[in-house]
């Protein structure tokens, strides 16, 4: 594994927010929902593909915090233009588990 320095670590810009809407990605080439999370007034709304289908419904995925990268660039997936990469763990069967705050944050606090 490649050791990185605090700075690297740093540039690295992992924020909480609130998923707000869920719903399905028929348009994904692996199961997704498209996901549009609230990082509060300063980072404000963003949206994500997110390939989390296996453990979460779109029903369980709305008000529910999240950990995400905010500063990489805009990707296109498909017909959709992802703004943040939500993060998760593959857990043993091959599914993404969420990384969420263990207690509620305010939306847009930065980890580290």
């Amino acid at each position: 594994m490649q050791t990185i320095d605090w700075d690297h670590f740093q540039a690295i810009a992992l924020h909480a927010g609130t998923i707000t809407h869920a719903e399905p990605f028929p348009e994904a080439r692996r199961p997704a929902y498209k996901l549009t999370v609230d990082f509060g007034p300063d980072l404000g709304i963003r949206r994500s593909s997110a390939q989390i289908t296996d453990h979460y419904s779109t029903d369980d995925l709305v008000g529910r915090q999240i950990l995400a990268v905010v500063n990489f660039p805009p990707k296109q997936i498909g017909p959709m233009r992802s703004e943040c990469l939500v993060t998760g763990f593959y857990s043993e069967d091959g599914g993404v588990v969420l990384a969420v705050p263990d207690k509620p944050v305010q939306n847009g606090a930065r980890l580290g």
